[in-house]
């Protein structure tokens, strides 16, 4: 079997001129330069000592035919490894970082010759170093061509005079000598495929960082200066920073290249924007504008047409490249779109999903940005429509969890189909597919047999109730909505004191979802642990009396109606503990129909 990598052992100092050549290419992704000062330092010191420090790993592209029928020579990209080449280049090299606050800065590390035989020979520089004698201030002087060693050597002995000439030309030899130190480095064969890549990366790195292909996309993106592949990487960083951080504009405004390009008008409107339903990543960027212009929904086939790749001749040709590039930058431009992004929030806003919390799956939210992208932009159905199908084949989708197991080859199909049937044909299929009347009313009621409370199925019944602007539980005029998004407690209906009392202590049975409902404070804490037939009865007897206790219900038709929008049998009265799991049972076909009931009429 062919040897899959080489290793090697390659200088500090050569492993730095290959990047500064840019022989081998160091993408600056979504994180840009994370490690802490001291981290720096750490290296600095390892290398000094001679400890190990790991391996870098390298991904060499396959040679491009280019227009005029050439071979190019295949890209080199770092692809781990990227921290800590990069500390050497800020420590030694003295370049500048950019940093976790997207910050241009050098992180300089001072050395101390009168300490080699103490543990702290390097520290961070900082206010006290620099009016401290005995330490070179920033190492980095040290390492430059024109250092004159023999008057630093003199002065520095003159502000010390315990040190000897001699011995410190020694300890600088070995300081200087770091740019020797040996690095193993791995190379992988050009011809291995993303997988092959991925699954090497995960064996080799000790830590078991996890590697994926919105990563490799990221590197090949950056290091192509060629097709405005570091524009873009900027461009997609800068819009999942902003839609986190909006204040974060002013930085970016200081980043003058960027600020001139094509596409800092079309993420200025983030600046405003407080919206935190999709708070959108650099893989979610990429997965969206590739699944929209591409036609595909595997990420290893975006890294394939990045570097050329033609999927009937298997070689790889410049001119895919270029296209390809072309396309991306295309597909995340129309990512960026304020109209779009905006639509597309309130499609999923007007379906009921009023807060991230209520969205618990970024690869459904994915396709279906992906989905009216694709409808935004054809003419299979009319503009109007737009939303209302959006709506519904998100709530789909996640009723089904359609994007969770093996979700690229569901979203590959799924593109696909939609090209070749039309997406209204297509979706009537899959409605019928999954949505039969056993799904409803027996597969979904199973569903909602869980404890977790992210789960999807009563994330979608409580985006029913705030779409049907339901009143919460013994309440007349406190919506659903208000709760979920401000002040409201989740109410166990049989509350988990009374239950634990009566012999019901696995908290997978108490904290079933169906013994949920949202319940403002002040009714919660006045229900306490008292049983449901207790305190119901109560309620009830109000509607009587006028006098209030529990929630603010007085008319029976009112509350009649209030129990039936929040999926409580009107027998609750009538219950205790002995009920519990017929309780159970019930509420869940009642929440499964009006799940069903508020799916129809999206």
């Amino acid at each position: 079997m062919a040897e899959k990598y080489n290793a090697s052992n390659i200088a500090i100092e050569q492993i730095l001129n290959f990047i500064k050549s840019e022989e081998i290419a160091i993408p600056e992704i979504q994180r840009p330069f994370v490690w802490k000062p001291k981290q720096v330092r750490d290296l600095i010191d390892s290398l000094y000592t001679g400890y190990p420090t790991g391996y870098l790993i390298i991904s060499q592209s396959p040679n491009m035919k280019l227009k005029d029928g050439t071979l190019s020579e295949g890209k080199k990209i770092m692809i781990d490894g990227q921290q800590r080449v990069t500390a050497l280049m800020t420590s030694i090299m003295g370049m500048e970082v950019i940093n976790s606050d997207f910050e241009k800065k050098r992180i300089k590390i001072s050395f101390n010759p009168l300490a080699v035989d103490e543990d702290e020979v390097f520290k961070v520089q900082d206010n006290a170093i620099l009016k401290d004698k005995k330490w070179i201030t920033d190492i980095a002087d040290v390492f430059k061509s024109d250092f004159k060693r023999g008057s630093f050597v003199a002065k520095y002995c003159e502000f010390n005079p315990d040190m000897d000439s001699d011995k410190l030309h020694d300890i600088l030899d070995a300081l200087i000598g770091i740019k020797n130190r040996q690095i193993g480095v791995i190379t992988l064969d050009k011809e291995l495929t993303i997988d092959e890549v991925t699954e090497i990366f995960i064996r080799i790195n000790s830590q078991g960082a996890k590697l994926n292909q919105s990563d490799f996309a990221m590197s090949k993106i950056a290091a192509n200066v060629k097709y405005g592949g570091n524009e873009l990487r900027k461009a997609i960083d800068y819009f999942s920073h902003l839609a986190v951080q909006p204040d974060w504009y002013n930085e970016m405004s200081k980043d003058k290249e960027f600020m001139e390009s094509k596409f800092a008008p079309k993420i200025k409107w983030l600046k405003d924007d407080r919206e935190e339903i999709f708070d959108p990543n650099y893989g979610d960027i990429l997965r969206v504008a590739f699944m929209h212009k591409f036609n595909r929904g595997k990420m290893k086939d975006l890294v394939s047409l990045l570097g050329g790749r033609d999927f009937e001749t298997r070689d790889y040709k410049e001119e895919i490249a270029e296209a390809s590039f072309g396309k991306l930058t295309d597909g995340v431009m129309d990512f960026m779109n304020e109209f779009s992004f905006t639509n597309f929030i309130l499609a999923i806003k007007s379906a009921g999903f009023i807060t991230s919390r209520l969205t618990n799956s970024q690869m459904t939210l994915d396709f279906a940005y992906t989905l009216y992208l694709i409808l935004n932009s054809s003419n299979q159905i009319d503009k109007t429509q737009i939303k209302h199908y959006v709506s519904k084949w998100y709530v789909l989708s996640t009723l089904t969890s359609r994007y969770i197991t093996s979700p690229e080859s569901v979203m590959d199909l799924d593109i696909r189909r939609i090209a070749e049937k039309g997406f209204i044909e297509y979706f009537k299929e899959i409605e019928e597919a999954n949505l039969s009347d056993t799904f409803w009313q027996v597969g979904l009621v199973q569903d909602l047999e869980t404890s977790a409370i992210n789960s999807p199925f009563f994330n979608v019944f409580l985006a029913a109730q705030v779409h049907g602007s339901d009143n919460s539980l013994l309440m007349n005029g406190t919506k659903v909505r208000d709760l979920i998004t401000i002040m409201g407690d989740i109410h166990h209906i049989f509350p988990k004191g009374y239950l634990q009392k009566n012999g019901i202590t696995d908290k997978l049975k108490y904290n079933q979802i169906a013994n949920y409902t949202y319940l403002d404070t002040q009714t919660n804490i006045s229900i306490g642990d008292k049983a449901p037939n207790d305190y119901f009865k109560t309620v009830f007897d109000q509607c009587d009396s006028k006098e209030m206790k529990f929630g603010n219900i007085s008319e029976p038709s009112l509350l009649k109606e209030n129990l039936s929008i929040n999926c409580i049998p009107e027998n609750i009265v009538t219950m205790d503990a002995t009920h519990y799991e017929d309780f159970l049972l019930e509420r869940r076909k009642l929440m499964a129909k009006k799940i069903k009931d508020y799916y129809f009429s999206l």
